[in-house]
């Protein structure tokens, strides 16, 4: 076969905007691999860095939003989570098998990644990586540019399709070869190493842990709620969120359904959006509006007049304040 005629290799590439993942698709662009990224998003990561990184490089961006089928995975991770709610292992399987499911619809020839063998100690181990692979069902396939000397060879190098001694051998946390390869390329902008999944976060771990405890179904406003506010628990079926600031209370009744859901607020002084979760008896209704008020402008007031709105209408209740210091026991 001529030159000319040689069959024009396409690879789709896991992306998550940051120096790796560029660097991952521009080492495959030098070998004349046709290079388009995909990435995912939820409400615990965005694809705002992988659109930075697409329009940095001019490498094709596919974003899919992926919210039923990660939680599915993330109520009950084979591998379980890490510190807090990530359950990093099978997250990338996941997104693995997306991706290669997206591969064969749109007649790619193989999967890639920005992995660094050894820069996550729970995520990029040699074990860690070959069971992404194999649990992704795209076992053979997936190429890892950065690192693959270091690893199997894959169907990719195996049939030619690239030049496995033009890829690399970095492992290990260290980026100086990274930044090095980068000035290069010159690609001068780039996102620090740290993380942007929220299921990192040990504030928001601890709500979604809660929340996944008390409801077997989820909502994406849920989860976008768990991002706001002060979150206590009442009782087994009640919670309530009570907002920080404007933009916080703005945000907090922007998620809410009032045909379905409770919200509170103090009568004639500045103060937080209450919201009501759950199935609120009297008493909890009560106990959040007291709750309100001592997060208020009142909350040196000895009685305080409180709205309370909901599917069945207003009502306005007087209550005594509860400081936030007795308040604090029932926060999540």
């Amino acid at each position: 076969m001529a030159a000319s005629e040689k069959k024009a290799v396409r690879a789709l590439g896991l992306c998550s905007g940051g120096l790796d993942s560029i660097l991952a698709g521009l080492v495959l662009k030098q070998q004349d691999v046709d290079v388009a990224w995909i990435t995912f998003e939820t409400p615990f990561f965005s694809a705002d860095k992988a659109r930075a990184a697409a329009r940095q490089t001019g490498i094709p961006l596919i974003v899919r939003e992926i919210t039923p089928a990660y939680l599915e995975m993330l109520r009950n991770p084979p591998c379980g989570y890490g510190r807090f709610m990530n359950p990093c292992m099978d997250c990338h399987a996941l997104m693995f098998r997306l991706a290669g499911e997206w591969m064969r619809k749109q007649g790619f020839d193989f999967l890639f990644s920005g992995e660094v063998v050894g820069q996550r100690p729970m995520s990029q181990t040699k074990s860690s990586l070959r069971y992404v692979e194999k649990h992704s069902g795209f076992e053979g396939y997936i190429l890892r540019p950065l690192s693959a000397r270091n690893l199997p060879a894959t169907i990719p190098e195996k049939q030619g399709w690239v030049d496995r001694e033009s890829l690399l051998d970095l492992s290990g946390r260290s980026r100086k070869a990274q930044i090095k390869l980068a000035a290069e390329f010159g690609i001068e902008e780039y996102p620090a190493p740290a993380g942007g999944c929220l299921l990192t976060d040990p504030g928001y771990a601890r709500r979604l842990k809660d929340l996944f405890a008390h409801q077997t179904e989820t909502s994406v406003a849920d989860l976008e709620l768990l991002k706001h506010g002060r979150h206590f628990r009442l009782d087994a079926t009640s919670k309530i969120i009570v907002g920080r600031t404007q933009k916080d209370n703005q945000r907090i009744q922007d998620l809410l359904n009032p045909n379905r859901e409770t919200t509170i607020k103090v009568r004639d002084f500045p103060g937080p959006v209450v919201a009501v979760r759950g199935r609120p008896s009297a008493e909890i209704l009560h106990q959040a509006a007291a709750i309100c008020a001592g997060y208020s402008k009142a909350s040196g007031q000895p009685m305080v007049k409180v709205l309370i709105s909901g599917p069945d209408g207003e009502q306005v209740i007087e209550t005594r304040p509860v400081p936030p210091d007795d308040a604090r026991a029932f926060i999540i």
